[in-house]
């Protein structure tokens, strides 16, 4: 259990730090809540180099910590929502064997997003937000597909 957990520290930390990183890239301005996403690089390293319950305690972790440091209960729900539905549709991606890691991170993306405009319309009681849906989706796919390029290079050269 403690090369496990010192592992757990380890990758939650390096999430915590690229979340971080992440909020000063001022892509908000673009589009609101419109991220890189690249803590999900940690959590499509953990779901490929580890097991999909070591991918989630990291993710969820991240999501808590990030969060109550520097987030709100607001941004802990769309964090939590995107977080749970982008890892459970990657678990299922990367189990069929069908996909790369650069298509399973870019539905993931996609997944995010969809997981968290659905907290924005169930929080502010309206559907009118879908309208906002086909650009984060756009932003998804690309940013995900990013992320899986960079995962897969992480992923072959670090063995730890």
């Amino acid at each position: 259990m403690g090369k496990r957990a010192a592992r757990y520290g380890l990758l939650t930390a390096l999430a915590m730090v690229l979340s971080w990183v992440e909020s000063m890239v001022p892509l908000s301005a673009a589009a609101p809540g419109m991220k890189l996403g690249l803590a999900n690089l940690v959590v499509v390293y953990a779901l490929y180099r580890m097991t999909a319950r070591d991918a989630a305690v990291v993710s969820l972790a991240r999501v808590a910590l990030v969060s109550a440091t520097f987030g709100s209960a607001y941004s802990f729900a769309y964090s939590l929502a995107g977080a749970v539905l982008s890892l459970a549709v990657m678990t299922l991606l990367k189990r069929t064997g069908k996909f790369s890691i650069v298509g399973v991170s870019a539905v993931g993306g996609v997944c995010h997003n969809i997981g968290q405009i659905l907290v924005a319309m169930a929080v502010l009681g309206t559907a009118r937000l879908a309208w906002y849906l086909p650009g984060l989706l756009a932003a998804g796919i690309a940013a995900g597909a990013a992320t899986g390029v960079a995962g897969g290079i992480v992923v072959s050269r670090v063995k730890v």
